[in-house]
């Protein structure tokens, strides 16, 4: 199995500078990966977890939503990423709903993937509803307040920027880290990540393990 330990004071600092612009290239591409580690493998496993983001956002339906306790005691995978990507985010969505729909039903009710916006302004619940029904109808979409995104975004050592007009090509980007973060339905602590190099084939390996609260 692809894997690896980081401290995480040391992944804070390293995870803050994978940063892609999505939404810009050309070809569809990203525009730009600020920083590439090439040593980097599917699954980080982290020697010092990361806390649970204390998030109240909004989700599809149009309430309220507390990441913390909607999701205690299961094993939960965040992302941060927007509707409007042309690549990594709906590449990396689409992994983990194949991969999931391997998993037993009974595991599959249990699992919780949340999708949390990095662009609130045109994510809206009824867009990211739309959008997650496409991929997986399990899976929960959260937008809300930027800076407050932003803000639990930061605790995971994941980077988002506000959505902007890339000026060479005039399309709206969302520049943001690229990381799924995996919380254990033991401790409710991250445990794990992976980059968006990670494929299908890995995460229908390592998602049985996650349901249980074990390293991938």
């Amino acid at each position: 199995m692809r894997k690896k330990t980081f401290a995480a004071a040391a992944l804070l600092a390293a995870a803050s500078l994978t940063l892609s612009a999505c939404g810009s290239g050309d070809d569809g591409s990203p525009v730009s990966v600020v920083s590439e580690d090439t040593s980097q493998k599917a699954v980080t496993i982290l020697d010092q977890p990361f806390e649970k983001p204390d998030l109240v956002l909004t989700d599809t339906q149009g309430k309220k939503y507390d990441l913390r306790k909607e999701t205690a005691g299961r094993p939960t995978l965040v992302y941060f990423g927007y509707t409007h990507c042309p690549d990594v985010c709906p590449l990396t969505m689409n992994n983990i709903a194949v991969a999931k729909k391997a998993l037993p039903k009974a595991a599959q009710d249990k699992l919780r993937v949340v999708f949390v916006t990095t662009d609130p302004g045109r994510d809206t619940p009824s867009e990211l509803g739309r959008w997650l029904k496409g991929i997986d109808p399990q899976f929960v979409g959260l937008t809300g307040d930027f800076a407050t995104i932003q803000a639990g975004a930061r605790t995971l050592g994941i980077s988002i920027e506000p959505t902007h007009k890339d000026k060479k090509t005039g399309k709206t980007v969302s520049v943001h880290g690229t990381q799924v973060i995996v919380f254990s339905p033991r401790t409710d602590a991250g445990y794990a990540l992976y980059d968006d190099q990670a494929t299908v084939d890995d995460y229908t390996k390592d998602l049985p393990k996650i349901v249980k609260g074990e390293n991938p």
